[in-house]
């Protein structure tokens, strides 16, 4: 009986981080690059009575044995890298990669690399584009004081329009970065990602070359999440959050039968 209880209970808890999950997805829906993310289940161990294929006669063995499960838990929240819907802005560093599977890359500082789909740069007050938060593009690009307009091409080059000048000044190169399994990647927020063992290491080119996607000007990518989704996800806890609490009310029903057994 007691082996309901707790059962009912994983199932509660389970479904807690599930709609966490969903709500924090809803919660970003505007969030520029971020990326959904799924809570996955698994079932956890079983207790054996009879173990499948155990002999009751010399001649015959028993089909399906009996195996009883002590419930679930959340084995992986993985991210869908999946692209979403551009944004038409006048920005000219309003960028976006123009496929999936690559990322900007920034300087966290310290050495390490963050990598983000968000497109929205800045220029900090040394003339070097920058992300919202001050972290520096990589590699480093900085704009002369002088410069009227940025242009960037669909393979990453920045180059910028000087004084009367009507030929237009290279800047520098941006550089994407892709891994083979994007969703071992690290979320630390500010929609940035950092490498793990799971994601391998990156794989750095210039866009539009070895197979890395081209980067658009005058646009910033959106979050991927679809709220119609996202609200049957939240209904779908919320059931199975009410059916297991429902089986813990039963549990305690039957306990409270046998305790009232009199002799």
């Amino acid at each position: 009986m007691l082996r309901s209880l707790w059962t009912s209970a994983s199932g509660m808890i389970a479904q807690q981080t599930h709609l966490d999950v969903v709500t924090h997805n809803l919660a970003n829906v505007n969030t520029q690059g971020y990326k959904k993310r799924r809570a996955d289940f698994e079932d956890l161990m079983y207790q054996i009575y009879r173990e499948p294929g155990a002999p009751i006669e010399p001649a015959s063995r028993v089909p399906t044995g009996i195996q009883v499960g002590l419930g679930t838990k959340v084995v992986a929240t993985p991210s869908f890298m999946v692209q979403g819907n551009y944004q038409i802005t006048d920005g000219s560093l309003d960028w976006a990669i123009n496929g999936e599977g690559a990322f900007f890359q920034v300087d966290m500082g310290n050495g390490r690399i963050g990598y983000t789909r968000g497109g929205s740069w800045q220029i900090d007050d040394q003339g070097q584009i920058v992300d919202e938060n001050g972290l520096l593009i990589e590699p480093a690009i900085t704009v002369p004081e002088n410069a009227r307009s940025i242009t960037l091409s669909p393979t990453g080059v920045v180059s910028v329009a000087v004084a009367d000048e009507v030929e237009l000044q290279e800047l520098g190169q941006i550089q994407l970065a892709r891994f083979v399994n994007p969703t071992g990647l690290r979320a630390v927020g500010d929609r940035l990602f950092v490498q793990t063992p799971a994601s391998g290491d990156p794989i750095v080119g210039n866009p539009g070359e070895d197979g890395m996607p081209t980067v658009v000007q005058n646009v910033v990518e959106m979050s991927n999440v679809q709220v119609v989704e996202e609200m049957v996800e939240m209904i779908v806890a919320q059931r199975a959050y009410e059916a297991n609490s429902k089986g813990i009310q039963t549990a305690d029903d039957l306990l409270r039968i046998a305790n009232g057994l009199k002799r």
